[in-house]
């Protein structure tokens, strides 16, 4: 206990303690550090964000080493804010590189501002998305068909960029499929990875089109390389097929002028009691492999060719 007395003793009193203090302040530099250091830690996160970062705090450095050089005089003080300030600017090279490095087409460019970037989704890990449908985009010309009806396989998740879709079944109109929409959500849902699928729906574009597609294999060997695009699709997905849902139900009357309402399914049986029961309606029910239904003319093959 003495021998830990004493080094704490020693540690604290080694030095005396200041009895008389500058009158003069520290030169402009050391100030201009200061403030630099403050304003430099207020930065986000992100790729930006580390810029800012990286390149206030290096200026600050830098400028206590000028100031340790000219005014203090101190070799150590100088050294130690030098070697930060070098540290900071090889960081702001290699995260400058990184953001060039992350560059996209334009329409890859707009959907990431349009969809993933108000979802807080990182360059790097939109990266990976668009690396996974290999950075294209396809195009549909006006009255093709992306899927028809018992006959297109279930083998990919497509997500429009521009144009119309018209979602069609058995010849009626369902809905239509508009920009930032998948073209197959309620297919990819009902179908588990190692199954496989029809489509029981016409898809056509009503205009010339543009969409991306991730081939089904590929997308879930990254939903399993990384669980945070996966639970970042099912958002996604699930809030298209809401969507979509929610425009039939649109669509859909229950007599004297009663809207069909998908979330209270027992409403109409007691609010209209002599009305007999109406189960809901075919086109809202989901198919295996499904999509819901509702009515548009059908996407005819010889048209497609």
């Amino acid at each position: 206990m003495g021998e830990n007395a004493s080094f704490w003793e020693s540690l604290i009193y080694a030095h005396p303690t200041c009895a008389t203090w500058k009158q003069e302040a520290e030169g402009s530099i050391y100030h201009l550090a200061s403030i630099l250091f403050v304003v430099g830690f207020m930065g986000g996160s992100g790729f930006f964000g580390l810029l800012y970062v990286f390149s206030l705090l290096g200026l600050g450095f830098l400028c206590s080493s000028v100031w340790a050089w000219l005014d203090v005089c101190a070799a150590d003080i100088f050294s130690w804010n030098f070697i930060l300030f070098v540290i900071c600017f090889v960081q702001f090279v290699y995260v400058t590189y990184q953001v060039r490095s992350v560059s996209f087409d334009k329409e890859f460019q707009e959907l990431y501002s349009a969809l993933f970037q108000p979802l807080g989704i990182s360059l790097t890990v939109y990266r990976k998305i668009v690396l996974c449908c290999d950075a294209e985009v396809v195009t549909l010309e006006k009255e093709h068909c992306y899927a028809m009806q018992g006959k297109t396989p279930i083998d990919k998740l497509s997500l429009l960029v521009s144009g119309r879709i018209r979602v069609t079944v058995d010849g009626e109109f369902l809905h239509y499929i508009f920009p930032l929409q998948f073209l197959d959500s309620p297919e990819w849902d009902s179908l588990r990875p190692t199954e496989e699928g029809i489509f029981q729906v016409t898809l056509t574009a009503e205009t010339d089109c543009r969409y991306v597609a991730w081939r089904r294999k590929k997308l879930y060997l990254l939903f399993a390389k990384h669980r945070f695009i996966s639970r970042l699709f099912s958002i996604l997905i699930g809030s298209d097929i809401a969507e979509k849902l929610y425009a039939l139900n649109d669509r859909v009357h229950v007599g004297k002028g009663f809207r069909y309402d998908i979330r209270l399914p027992n409403f109409y049986h007691v609010s209209l009691p002599e009305t007999p029961p109406v189960p809901p309606p075919r086109r809202l029910q989901r198919r295996s492999p499904g999509r819901l239904h509702s009515g548009a003319p059908n996407c005819d093959s010889s048209r497609k060719q």
